[in-house]
């Protein structure tokens, strides 16, 4: 793999030894490792290694320079067939991110911080996976970054346990001279005030300690190296205490402490120093905070202490000093743990891990927000996607009623659920979702409604790769778009397949079967309502769905109940199925009936619908949803078309049978008709004859 790290700098810190740490284990085990930076002291060490360093100011916070950054890192990132791209600061991340978006690259960060809830924060987490060392920067980017738990990656920082040699405490004498070191960067939240103090009084019983304070403040803020050095001063410790400064060779540091404190007051993401300090043979002791809790169990591998207590540093110190005996042990058993779970080899066996699954694992999102029959057609396309990318992780975002229908779909990893009502109030609710999307970071998406609403969500939840139709409807927002067959036409799953195809996915060969997956639960459901019917278990049954979205799409009444009474005359019990909001069409259609017909209208949900669908040897219905559910269940059909084109809305199937009567006026898509012609000239002894010819056709059970 080709893996590019960005970065502000490359100066002294733990970020930037851990850049070069993963550059050279990346180069050992036969990758290419790029590193962009605007440079710094280290970068000799990272081409030493063999690595490749190139210098950019993408730590300016300049906007115009951010924008001129993203074309640069771009044709970078093309150039050098960049596979993964691996943010560390969020300014480097926002460049990243975008020069991501143009490439195929895959966009990876890491959480080094407990960011502020800034918006510029937010960068570090739209990474398609977030890494973060420690569980309270996971949970900080899942509570106050909404990155979900699923994109959280949680790899610890690793040593070179070959540059950190093992090096316990002697116990076998007093020494002249204790070392107590504090490293890390000269900031109010390190604590170093606080460690001063404990010092101060540390010295009157200690008197033969040196205390090296090891880093600098940063740049712009020199103030707080000021204040510390007139610090020192006031308490009196100018003697005990030596300036370091940044030091690049921290084992060689490390080596000569017999004690290493880490006084932070402010949330810290992991604790690097700790972890060397571990390898090192130097017991720690540490504030109870931020990441120092992951790693340290208290009184085992290190002492840990409330932030802020003087006093209670001041007792840990002297106690260490004192107790040699316990300050071996805490760093054998410190040396054991860095060994098990912090190694420079398990971090960065962890981290390939992370880059492999973000080039191989895509993360797909299928729109499909219409109405429950385009939800079933949208089947044979979620199983040709599956096919294609088997390691996939894929989300379906579906209309909140359609939504169950999928719930045991095995093609698909996640639903998200698009409340259609919220639609009234306007981007707000399109916001939201495109939110959710978001926080996904999805690879692609491929668009199988179309229209004005699964477009604008696909682009604010900043989709890469954006497949669909354009159909005039906002289609400037897909970047992967192609136009409508004007002659002719296809079904509803080649359409669909169309699109398939423009996003790369093979659908030569593929089934157009349609499926649907009600549970046991659905079942039992049907079974207790039917043995209420008293029903037997050898009853030939037959579903009739009376109703349908339009008007102009129903079968007359009477004719349903005329087909009712020529089928109860042959021993076949009628189901009659449809909506609450339908009642009214039932009543008509019972009190025209003769026989002893099983009313389902409005007692089922969809999935219990297709439970009963399925327990039918015939289902007639009209262009609806039931039509298609019916063709998921595998049941023979009976699909009576009128205003409505079936070479549209109908998928061929063995099991499935269209009646339509050809007019000049069909298909005119009315919803409304004075005279429904189109429905009333299909004939009732048709109908019928077709239905005992499915019946007879089915050896399972013919009635006699």
């Amino acid at each position: 793999m080709n893996i590019l790290q960005i970065l502000p700098a490359l100066d002294v810190g733990g970020v930037e030894t851990g850049t070069i740490d993963l550059s050279k284990e990346l180069i050992k085990r036969g990758h290419r490792a790029i590193v962009v930076s605007n440079g710094g002291t280290m970068v000799r060490d990272l081409m030493d290694a063999g690595a490749r360093h190139i210098q950019l100011p993408v730590h300016e916070k300049s906007l115009f320079t951010v924008v001129k950054m993203v074309k640069k890192l771009e044709r970078i990132m093309k150039e050098e067939r960049i596979d993964v791209v691996h943010a560390r600061s969020r300014v480097p991340a926002l460049i990243a991110f975008f020069a991501a978006r143009h490439t195929n690259a895959s966009f990876i960060t890491t959480a080094h911080g407990y960011y502020s809830r800034h918006f510029l924060s937010r960068v570090m987490g739209w990474g398609k996976f977030v890494i973060v060392a420690s569980g309270i920067v996971g949970r900080h980017m899942i509570g106050d970054f909404g990155v979900p738990h699923e994109r959280i990656r949680f790899i610890p920082r690793g040593v070179d346990l070959e540059r950190f040699r093992f090096n316990p405490p002697d116990t076998t004498r007093q020494k002249a001279e204790y070392k107590i070191g504090i490293i890390g960067r000269i900031t109010p939240i390190k604590g170093h005030i606080f460690f001063l103090q404990a010092i101060a009084k540390v010295v009157r019983i200690f008197p033969n300690v040196k205390i090296l304070i090891v880093g600098d403040s940063p740049k712009n803020k020199p103030e707080y190296k000021k204040n510390l050095k007139v610090l020192i001063s006031k308490l009196n410790i100018e003697r005990f205490v030596e300036l370091l400064g940044s030091q690049q060779d921290i084992p060689k540091i490390m080596s000569g402490l017999d004690l290493l404190v880490l006084p932070s007051v402010g949330q810290e993401a992991f604790g690097r120093v700790i972890v060397e300090a571990g390898a090192s043979g130097v017991p720690v002791i540490s504030t109870r905070i931020g990441g120092a809790v992951d790693i340290i169990e208290d009184g085992k591998t290190g002492l840990l202490v409330k932030p802020g207590d003087i006093m209670e540093i001041v007792n840990s110190i002297i106690r260490l000093l004192k107790d040699r005996n316990l300050a071996k042990d805490l760093a054998f058993e410190a040396r054991r743990k860095v060994e098990k779970e912090y190694s420079l080899d398990r971090m960065v066996d962890c981290t390939i891990k992370v880059y492999d699954e973000a080039c191989n694992k895509k993360r797909i999102l299928v729109i499909k927000i219409g109405a429950i029959g385009d939800v079933i057609l949208s089947v044979p396309s979620l199983r040709a996607i599956r096919n294609a990318f088997p390691n996939a992780f894929i989300s379906v975002l579906v209309g909140a009623f359609s939504g169950v229908l999928l719930k045991r779909c095995p093609y698909i990893d996640d639903i998200i659920l698009y409340h259609r009502e919220a639609e009234d109030k306007g981007i707000g609710s399109l916001w939201r979702i495109g939110s959710i999307i978001r926080g996904k970071a999805f690879d692609m998406s491929i668009d199988l409604q179309n229209n004005k609403a699964s477009h604008i969500v696909a682009w604010l939840g900043a989709v890469p790769r954006r497949f669909g139709y354009d159909n005039k409807k906002f289609g400037f927002l897909l970047n992967n778009r192609l136009r409508h067959l004007k002659i002719g036409g296809v079904g509803p799953v080649e359409e669909q397949f169309r699109v398939l195809k423009r996003a790369g996915i093979n659908t030569i060969g593929a089934s157009r079967r349609l499926e649907a997956w009600p549970g046991k639960e659905d079942f039992i459901y049907i079974d207790n309502l039917l043995k209420n019917e008293w029903v037997r278990k050898d009853q030939v049954l037959v579903g009739i769905n009376i109703g349908g979205s339009w008007k102009t799409k129903r079968w007359p009444i009477r004719c349903f109940a005329k087909l009712s009474d020529m089928l109860a005359a042959k021993d076949i019990r009628v189901i009659v199925t449809g909506s609450k909001e339908e009642k009214s069409l039932v009543r008509d259609f019972m009190n025209m009936t003769h026989n002893k017909v099983i009313d389902a209208s409005g007692k089922t949900t969809i999935t219990q619908l297709a439970a009963l669908i399925k327990k039918c040897k015939v289902f007639v219905t009209g262009d609806s949803a039931p039509m298609h559910v019916a063709s998921g269940m595998d049941t023979n059909f009976i699909a009576l078309f009128g205003p409505t084109d079936p070479r549209r809305h109908f998928e061929p199937i063995y099991r499935g049978t269209i009646i339509k009567k050809e007019l000049s006026c069909s298909p005119c898509y009315k919803s409304d008709c004075k005279r429904i012609r189109c429905m009333e000239k299909i004939g009732v002894e048709e109908v019928f004859k077709l239905v005992m010819e499915k019946i007879s056709n089915d050896k399972s059970q013919i009635p006699k």
